[in-house]
C-alpha cells in the first residue's frame, strides 16, 4: 500500500507481496534508468538500481518501510509501503528437501506446496533442488530465494501426459489440458503448472533452469515423441497470477505459456534461452485477459513475446480472444520478434498496448502472422505502440497475411495473392498505431506490410517514426511467405491497406526506392 512520496522523481508501487516489493522508477530512462540510484530502506542503503522497474527483497511481513531514492546522497523520491499479511512460512528443507544437486526433490517440495495454509508462503533457501513436475495450489506464495536453483529433470519417461481433449461422459462437453501450437495436442505438463488455481505468487532471485539442449528437448523439436515438449511455466485457467523477480533458462519449449487464464501479472523476470534453441518463446499469453508484462528482461532463440489465441478449432470453438495486454518497461534482445501476434491467433487479439521499450538484434519489432484459415474471429484490433527504441532490428515493422508456417501454410489458398471472396475463413485486421519510436541501425527494410485483398488492413497509424540503416547491412527476407523477394535497405513497402496516415515519417539512408505502395487506398500525410 503506497501511503506517500516525493514527486523530485515520480515512483509508482506496483506490487507488495508481504517479503518483496516491485516499484517503477520514472526518470525519463526506457528499461535503464538515465542514470543508477541508491536505494534505501528505513535509512539503510539496500541497493544501486538503474533499471526502472525495480525489486527489493528481504522484507518482513507486516512491517511499514520508508523508501527512499537517492542520488548523490540527495533524496529524491520516497514512500512509505505496508506489509501485507503472512501466516506461516513453510521451508521445503523442513519436509525433506536436500537441495543437494543429486537427490530428486520433486515431492517433498510439492508436499510443501500442498500443506501450505491459506496466506502462506513456501520458502525455497539456497540450494540446487532437482526436480520434475510442480504443481500449485490456490492462495499460496513460492519464494525461489537467492542463490535457489530448481534445475529439472530431461528424461520424458518421468513427466506426466496432459491429454489434448477428455470427452465427458454425456459426449456433450470437453476438457482441455494439453495444447501445442494453438491445437489441443498431448504434451508434457509444465516444470511449473497451475491448472484452474488463483491467488498463487511466485517470486524472488533464484533461478529456474529447464535443463534443455540439443541432447534432449532440442533433438527434433518439432515431432512429438510420448508428447509434445513442456513449457517451463504452464498456466491453464487460472487467474490472479504474479510471477515477479526470478530468472528463467533453458527452456524445452515456450518458457512462460498462459492459457486462457486471465489478471496476470509479471515483473521484472529475466528470460533467457540460447540464440539457437528452437521454439523458446519467452511469454506467450494465449487466449488470456488482462495481462501485465513489466520490466522483463528477454534474451532468447524465439520470439520474446507472442500474443496468440489458438488455431481454427480453439477459436471457432472457444471464441476467446486475448485482450487488454499492457507492456511496459521490458528490454528484448535477440529473438525472432520483439512483439508478435500470432500466428496462432484465431480467437482474436484485441487492446494491446506496448509502452517504453528497447528491442536490440532482433528480426523484426512488431510482427503480425495470419493468413487465410485462421477464421471470421480471428481479427486483431487496438493494437498500439508507444515511445518505442529499436537497435539493430532488421526489418522493424511486419505485418504479413500469408504467414506461411504449418502444414496447410504454403496451400495455393493461404498463399494466393489473388482476390478470393471473404467467408468464414478470413481473418482480419483493424487498427496498428505506432507513436514516437526511433529505430537506429536496421538491415533489411524499414516497414513491410501486405494484407489481404478481399480483407485489407483496415488503418495503419505511423506518427513521429524515424527509422535510419546500419552501415553493414544485411540481405534477407522481411516476411515468410511465398512470393516476397530478399531485399536490403528498403524503406516503407505496403500493399493492401485501406487507409495508411504517416505524421512524421522519416526513412533514411535508403538505396533503391523509398516507398513502394501496391493497392494502398488512402494515404494521408501530415
Amino acid at each position: 500500500m503506497k501511503l506517500e512520496t516525493t514527486e523530485i522523481m515520480n515512483i509508482k508501487l506496483l506490487y507488495e507481496n508481504s517479503r518483496s516489493i516491485t516499484f517503477e522508477m520514472n526518470d525519463g530512462g526506457i528499461y535503464h534508468t538515465l542514470e543508477p540510484y541508491q536505494i534505501y530502506v528505513n535509512h539503510i542503503f539496500w541497493k544501486e538500481s538503474n533499471t526502472v522497474i525495480t525489486s527489493l527483497y528481504g522484507l518482513k511481513p507486516m512491517e511499514t518501510y520508508l523508501l527512499q531514492v537517492k542520488k548523490q546522497n540527495q533524496v529524491i523520491a520516497s514512500m512509505e509501503v505496508q506489509m501485507s499479511y503472512e501466516s506461516q512460512t513453510l521451508n521445503v528443507r523442513e519436509f525433506g528437501a536436500l537441495g543437494d544437486g543429486i537427490n530428486d526433490d520433486t515431492i517433498y517440495i510439492q508436499a510443501a506446496i500442498m500443506a501450505c495454509p491459506k496466506d502462506g508462503r513456501v520458502l525455497i533457501p539456497k540450494g540446487t533442488y532437482l526436480i520434475r513436475s510442480l504443481f500449485l495450489k490456490s492462495h499460496v506464495k513460492i519464494e525461489l530465494e537467492k542463490g535457489a536453483l530448481l534445475l529439472a529433470d530431461n528424461e520424458r519417461s518421468h513427466f506426466p501426459i496432459f491429454p489434448g481433449m477428455i470427452q465427458s461422459y454425456d459426449e456433450k462437453t470437453e476438457y482441455n489440458l494439453g495444447t501445442w501450437e494453438g491445437n489441443p495436442l498431448p504434451m508434457f505438463s509444465g516444470i511449473i503448472t497451475g491448472i484452474d488455481v488463483e491467488d498463487v505468487q511466485i517470486y524472488g532471485e533464484g533461478i529456474l533452469d529447464g535443463n534443455a539442449s540439443k541432447d534432449n528437448w532440442w533433438h527434433n523439436p518439432k515431432v512429438m515423441r510420448t508428447a509434445f515438449r513442456p513449457r517451463m511455466i504452464f498456466l491453464n485457467h487460472c487467474r490472479q497470477i504474479t510471477i515477479q523477480g526470478i530468472t528463467i533458462q533453458n527452456s524445452p519449449s515456450w518458457v512462460v505459456h498462459p492459457y486462457f487464464s486471465k489478471d496476470l501479472k509479471f515483473y521484472q523476470l529475466s528470460i533467457f534461452n540460447p540464440a539457437d534453441s528452437p521454439n523458446t518463446d519467452g511469454l506467450d499469453p494465449e487466449s488470456c485477459e488482462n495481462v501485465e508484462i513489466l520490466g522483463v528482461h528477454f534474451s532468447l532463440g524465439d520470439d520474446c513475446i507472442a500474443v496468440k489465441a489458438g488455431k481454427i478449432y480453439m477459436g471457432k470453438t472457444y471464441q476467446q480472444p486475448c485482450r487488454n495486454l499492457r507492456i511496459r518497461q521490458c528490454l528484448m534482445e535477440n529473438g525472432h520478434g520483439a512483439i508478435t501476434m500470432g500466428s496462432e491467433m484465431a480467437g482474436g487479439i484485441l487492446d494491446v498496448h506496448v509502452e517504453s521499450c528497447l528491442f536490440v538484434n532482433t528480426d523484426r519489432g512488431l510482427r503480425v502472422k495470419t493468413r487465410r484459415g485462421r477464421g471470421k474471429d480471428a481479427v486483431i484490433d487496438q493494437i498500439h505502440f508507444q515511445h518505442i527504441k529499436m537497435n539493430h532490428v532488421k526489418t522493424p515493422f511486419v505485418v504479413n497475411c500469408f504467414y506461411f508456417c504449418d502444414p496447410d501454410g504454403k496451400m495455393p489458398y493461404a498463399q494466393s495473392r489473388e482476390y478470393h471472396e471473404a467467408d468464414e475463413r478470413t481473418p482480419e485486421i483493424k487498427t496498428l498505431i505506432f507513436e514516437d519510436i526511433q529505430c537506429e541501425n536496421c538491415h533489411v527494410a524499414a516497414v513491410y506490410f501486405e494484407g489481404l485483398p478481399e480483407k485489407k488492413i483496415g488503418e495503419i497509424v505511423m506518427k513521429q517514426v524515424h527509422i535510419s540503416f546500419a552501415d553493414h547491412v544485411i540481405s534477407d527476407v522481411p516476411a515468410m511467405s511465398l512470393g516476397v523477394e530478399t531485399c536490403v535497405r528498403k524503406g516503407l513497402m505496403a500493399k493492401n491497406v485501406a487507409v495508411l496516415k504517416l505524421d512524421e515519417v522519416e526513412v533514411d539512408g535508403y538505396v533503391g526506392e523509398k516507398e513502394l505502395f501496391f493497392g494502398v487506398d488512402q494515404i494521408i500525410r501530415k
